[in-house]
């Protein structure tokens, strides 16, 4: 029930996350140390779950699906959304230095924790961090592209491709990225009206990145792991500047909608942000939650270190039968 519990307050922490434009779930998902399990767990979810029912029942798919986990995760998530996140976002309206100081701490703490404790470090790791960096610093310039596929809903499978893989990275907003391309109105809208046939086109999407990029990531991380851990420190680094509290929007463009797509920030320091917009640059206060986000999150990994059943929590995935089997 302990176990439960934890991985439920850490859903609840991806959902709320989720609420905030530069943040991802996949973000507290890596800070709380739950990462790796929830890529190997989402790739069992496929047609080698039919054997695993047939060899064991549905006590073999509760274990090849590893439901402990991930029930509770999906719970926490889908609770917080509806409840926790409208707190994130009255923040981010009303308080958005306050909360973008938070979230720069515990982001950038987080990397700091997965960077100091590679398994097998190489130099030429230092590749994959670069890579890590540019992609997303580069990701949003590129998904306007997504607009020149001309019909819509090929746009709207090839959105939910990105958006839902992009859940799956820390440090890249998938919601982000749909603003970029321009459809995130257009989802929004769907979602609201119940628009069964755009949702349809839309979950094809999702689904396909979902199942495809998890693979590929479980793949990653069985075989490179030390290179793939660069590669998600790399994302969580380069999305640090998003998050960055005191800075201005120079330049945009409208999107289909007429929703305005950010493309590029000036970084300002909390004096200059405070002669610019007239509006106090809160240092202290934003300093102190910074620190409080950081803290937060050296205390779980401190935690972790000095618990064993935390400190393999996220490391150990599920049993990876594809013939169903079951040790």
């Amino acid at each position: 029930m302990k176990r439960q519990l934890s991985v439920f307050l850490k859903g609840a922490g991806m959902g709320a996350a989720d609420a905030v434009p530069g943040v991802s779930g996949g973000t507290i998902a890596f800070v709380t140390g739950i990462y790796e399990e929830l890529i190997h767990t989402i790739k069992q979810f496929g047609p080698a779950a039919i054997p695993a029912w047939r060899r064991g029942g549905l006590r073999g798919l509760v274990v090849h699906l590893n439901l402990a986990f991930a029930l509770p995760l999906l719970l926490g998530v889908g609770i917080s959304l509806v409840s926790v996140a409208h707190l994130v976002v009255w923040l981010l309206d009303d308080y958005p230095l306050l909360l973008n100081g938070f979230f720069f701490g515990l982001v950038a703490a987080s990397a700091l924790v997965v960077s100091r404790h590679p398994v097998d470090w190489k130099p030429w790791h230092l590749l994959p961090l670069v890579v890590g960096l540019l992609l997303a610093h580069g990701l949003p310039k590129l998904m306007p592209m997504v607009n020149l596929l001309g019909s819509p809903s090929l746009m709207l499978v090839i959105a939910g491709a990105i958006a839902i893989s992009a859940l799956l990275l820390p440090g890249v907003s998938g919601s982000f990225l749909l603003l970029s391309m321009g459809l995130y109105g257009t989802v929004m809208q769907g979602i609201r009206s119940f628009d069964l046939a755009l949702l349809g086109t839309f979950s094809i999407g999702c689904l396909i990145g979902l199942f495809g990029f998890s693979r590929l990531l479980s793949w990653l991380l069985r075989h490179y792991h030390a290179a793939t851990l660069q590669l998600l420190v790399g994302f969580i680094v380069g999305s640090l500047p998003v998050l960055w509290p005191w800075r201005e929007l120079v330049r945009y463009q409208l999107g289909p909608e007429g929703r305005m797509i950010p493309l590029d920030y000036r970084y300002l320091t909390p004096g200059h942000y405070a002669d610019l917009t007239g509006e106090p640059g809160l240092l202290l206060p934003v300093l102190v939650t910074m620190l409080v986000g950081a803290a937060l999150v050296l205390m779980l990994d401190r935690y972790a270190g000095d618990n064993p059943d935390m400190a393999t929590e996220g490391s150990q995935p599920p049993p990876d039968k594809e013939d169903g089997s079951n040790a």
